[in-house]
């Protein structure tokens, strides 16, 4: 199974949720990101939120739509795209996308990005996508990653104290068995050389971020 998450950030960040590359996933609406599916003729499996975001008439759209909704008061713990991540986990996915996670405000933003640990639980493969952007989390282990031309730039970042054993093989700036510390910008703006390119760590948790201008 295959779910994407379509949270409230700016819509001009999306990309295309209609690409044939996104044909097999279901679609889960948080808050606002909900009407950007629907925008997209795309029909939500399910929508979280509290959905204060929305506009009355947008509001009616929704609830005309039918939809599977799970609301939740403004005041709670847990964002909307928290709260559609849990259930989606809940469900073992192979794969869940996030996108409209990131654009907006930076706080949102970063919680987003820190929603990837989440997935380090259930052993499930999670990524932030926006039309710049392509973020991951990696875990201890060695990974064969074919090179995307649509972006230019690889970067890491510890998302632990430090990255251990850290090497990156077939790329401009080639590591082995580095130490990457948390707050270090070390890794910061790479280029892939090789079509298959290697990253490896022994221990922590590793940010992976394909990025463009």
């Amino acid at each position: 199974m295959n779910l994407a998450i379509v949270a409230g950030g700016p819509e001009e960040l999306v990309p295309d949720l209609n690409a044939p590359e996104y044909a097999n996933y279901e679609w889960i609406g948080a808050d606002h990101g909900t009407i950007v599916l629907l925008k997209n003729q795309i029909i939500p499996t399910r929508a979280f939120g509290d959905f204060d975001s929305l506009s009355e008439q947008e509001r009616d759209e929704v609830d005309g739509k039918g939809l599977k909704l799970c609301s939740y008061p403004p005041e709670k713990d847990k964002t909307d795209l928290e709260l559609a991540l849990d259930w989606a986990l809940s469900q073992n996915p192979d794969h869940c996308l996030l996108f409209g996670a990131t654009g907006g405000r930076m706080d949102h933003a970063l919680a987003s990005v820190q929603l990837l640990m989440k997935a380090v639980e259930r052993h499930a493969e999670l990524e932030i996508i926006d039309r710049n952007n392509r973020i991951t989390l990696l875990t201890p282990g060695a990974y064969p990653i074919e090179k995307n031309p649509s972006y230019r730039y690889l970067s890491f970042l510890a998302m632990t104290e430090k990255v251990t054993g850290l090497t990156l093989s077939g790329v401009k700036y080639p590591l082995h068995d580095a130490v990457l510390p948390l707050g270090s910008s070390l890794c910061i703006s790479n280029e892939a050389e090789e079509n298959l390119f290697t990253v490896s760590l022994n221990q922590g948790y590793l940010l992976m971020m394909l990025c463009r201008d």
